[in-house]
C-alpha cells in the first residue's frame, strides 16, 4: 500500500472514531501529560531537600552533643553578682542542685544555631537565667513566675536539646517526643509559633492542637510525623481517645500556666494525660502562682524537683506595669471617659492598646462604639468563633488594627508583644483576673502602663486592688480607699473559711518505733 493510501485509511480511522473515543484519548493524554509534569516536580523537590536534608542533619548533629556545662566566665563571677541578682529580680531556688544562673546567652554554651532564636534578646529573663541551668541537666523543675517573663523559651530551647539527642540515638518513629499542655487555645497557639520558629534551627517538627477547629488536619499531622505536640487538655484528650494520637514516646513534658488548668476544672484530664506518657519523661511546670493544688499536682508527678520562685510565690502584678485606677461616681460615664483617654493615649493610632469588658455583649457594642468614633479596631470575645479570634489576634498583632477590645478570654496567656496601654473599662469578676488583665503590657522586661476605672458596683473587690496596688508601690487614691480594705477570705472547697495554707510541702510519713 501506497503512503498516500496508508495516510488516507489513517484519516478515516480517525474520523471514524467516536466523540467517545477522542474523549477518552484526549484524557489519557493529559493524564500522562500531569503524571510527567508530577515527577519532575518532585525530582526537583528531592533536589532540593538533599543539601536542607543534609543541614538539619548536621544541625541535630551538634545540638545533641551539646552537654550543659558551667561556663569558664560565669565560674570566673565573684559570688556577690551572683547574689545581687538573685536579690534584684527575688530568685528563690529550692532544691539539692547548686548551680549559677546564666546571666549571659553565651554562658549556657548553646550552638550557634540555637542562639540564633535568641538574637533578638539582650540577655535571658529571669526565669531563663533561673531555670536553664536545670532542666539543661535533665532535672524536673517547678517555675513559679508572673505572665510575660519569658517561660516559652524557658521550656522550649532545652526541650530542643533533649528532642536532638533523642533523634540523634536513631528516635525516628514520628511519635511526638515533647508535649505542652495548655489552658488556651491562645496560648497554645503562642507556645506553638515559638516551638515551630525554634524548631526550624534544627529541622524539628510541631503541631498545635485545640478545640473548636476541624480535627482532620490535626489527625493527618500526627499521621505524618510530629516532634513537638503542644495543646489544650480537652482536644489532646479527645485524639488520644479515637487513636489518633500516641504519647507513648513522650520524654520531654511541660504543663504550662498550671494554676490556670486546675482552676478551670481541668485536672482530671492532665491526669490522665500524665498517665499516657511515659513515667520517666523529665518533666517542667510552670504557673504564676503556688497554690496547694498546684503543690499536690507537682508532689504525685514530678520526680525530686528543683523549685525556682521569681518574686512572691502569692499573685501579684508586674514591677513593670504603672497601675492608674480612676474611681467614677456613674458607671454610664466609663464610655465617654474611654473615649477621651483613647484620644490621649492612641493619639498616634499606631501603638497597641487592649481594652478589657467584663462581657461579651458590653465588648459588642464597646467594639461597634469605637468603630463609630474613627477607632481602628477589632474584638475577642465567646461569640467569634476560633477563626474570627485568630484573625483579630493577628491584625492587633500586625498593627493593621492596633486597638483590641476584649473580654477576659484574651487576659491570660496571650503573648503580644508591645502593648504600650490596657484599660479595664469593666473591673473584672475576680482580683487574679485584674493581674493577668495588667500584665498583657508590661511584658519581656518592657515598661507598660494598666488605667482602670473602678466604680461603686466593684465595691467588693477594692480592698483587694487596694492590697495589689501597695504591693506594687503604686498611688492608692482616696476615692478607692474610702470603699474600704476589707478582703474577704478565701475559702477551701473541702475545708471552708477555717482552712489555713501554712505554706509547707507535704510530708512524707515517718515510721514510730515503739521501744
Amino acid at each position: 500500500m501506497s503512503p498516500s493510501k496508508m495516510e488516507k485509511v489513517e484519516k478515516r480511522k480517525r474520523d471514524e472514531e467516536t466523540p467517545m473515543k477522542k474523549e477518552k484519548k484526549e484524557k489519557k493524554s493529559k493524564k500522562e501529560k500531569k503524571e510527567k509534569k508530577e515527577k519532575k516536580v518532585e525530582e526537583t523537590v528531592e533536589k532540593k531537600e538533599e543539601p536542607k536534608k543534609a543541614y538539619i542533619n548536621k544541625n541535630v548533629e551538634i545540638l545533641a552533643s551539646y552537654k550543659y556545662e558551667q561556663n569558664e566566665e560565669l565560674s570566673a563571677l565573684p559570688q556577690s553578682t551572683i547574689d545581687e541578682f538573685y536579690k534584684k529580680h527575688t530568685i528563690d531556688i529550692q532544691g539539692d542542685l547548686k548551680l549559677r544562673p546564666i546571666l549571659e546567652f553565651r554562658h549556657a554554651g548553646l550552638p550557634s544555631n540555637i542562639l540564633e532564636v535568641v538574637k533578638n534578646f539582650a540577655n535571658p529573663t529571669p526565669i531563663q537565667a533561673a531555670t536553664w541551668p536545670i532542666t539543661l541537666s535533665g532535672r524536673d523543675i517547678v517555675g513559679i513566675a508572673e505572665t510575660g517573663s519569658g517561660k516559652t523559651l524557658a521550656f522550649t530551647i532545652p526541650g530542643l536539646v533533649h528532642i536532638a539527642s533523642k533523634l540523634k540515638r536513631g528516635n525516628k518513629s514520628g511519635k511526638p517526643t515533647m508535649l505542652v499542655v495548655s489552658p488556651t487555645r491562645e496560648l497554645a497557639m503562642q507556645s506553638a509559633e515559638q516551638a515551630e520558629a525554634a524548631g526550624k534551627a534544627v529541622g524539628v517538627t510541631s503541631i498545635c492542637v485545640y478545640g473548636g477547629v476541624d480535627k482532620h488536619p490535626q489527625r493527618k499531622a500526627f499521621q505524618r510525623g510530629v516532634d513537638i505536640v503542644v495543646a489544650t487538655p480537652g482536644r489532646l484528650i479527645d485524639l488520644i481517645n479515637e487513636g489518633s494520637c500516641d504519647l507513648s514516646e513522650v520524654s520531654f513534658m511541660v504543663l504550662d500556666e498550671a494554676d490556670r488548668m486546675l482552676d478551670d476544672g481541668f485536672e482530671n484530664d492532665i491526669r490522665a494525660i500524665m498517665g499516657y506518657t511515659p513515667k520517666d519523661r523529665q518533666t517542667l511546670m510552670f504557673s504564676a502562682t503556688w497554690p496547694e493544688s498546684v503543690r499536690k499536682l507537682a508532689s504525685d508527678f514530678l520526680n525530686k524537683p528543683m523549685r525556682v520562685t521569681i518574686g512572691s510565690p502569692d499573685l501579684a502584678a508586674s514591677q513593670n506595669v504603672q497601675q492608674i485606677v480612676t474611681v467614677m461616681e456613674n458607671p454610664r460615664d466609663k464610655e465617654r471617659a474611654l473615649v477621651d483617654l483613647l484620644k490621649k493615649v492612641h493619639k498616634s493610632r499606631t501603638n497597641r492598646v487592649l481594652v478589657f469588658c467584663l462581657y461579651k455583649k458590653e465588648a459588642i457594642r464597646i467594639e461597634r462604639s469605637l468603630e463609630y468614633h474613627g477607632f481602628k479596631v477589632v474584638g475577642i470575645h465567646g461569640d467569634k468563633n476560633q477563626q474570627q479570634r485568630t484573625e483579630a489576634l493577628s491584625a492587633f498583632k500586625d498593627g493593621s488594627f492596633p486597638l483590641m477590645v476584649a473580654t477576659d478570654v484574651a487576659a491570660r496567656g496571650l503573648d503580644i508583644p508591645d502593648v504600650e496601654f490596657v484599660i479595664n473599662l469593666t473591673f473584672p469578676l475576680t482580683i487574679e483576673a485584674y493581674v493577668h488583665r495588667i500584665g498583657r503590657t508590661g511584658r519581656g522586661g518592657k515598661k507598660g502602663i494598666a488605667y482602670t476605672f473602678f466604680t461603686p458596683e466593684d465595691k467588693a473587690h477594692s480592698g483587694e486592688l487596694i492590697n495589689v496596688l501597695k504591693q506594687a508601690k503604686m498611688d492608692v487614691p482616696d476615692e478607692l480607699m474610702a470603699f474600704g480594705t476589707t478582703v474577704k477570705k478565701k475559702t477551701h472547697s473541702a475545708y471552708g473559711a477555717f482552712y489555713k495554707d501554712t505554706g509547707a510541702e507535704p510530708k512524707k510519713a515517718t515510721k514510730i518505733v515503739f521501744d
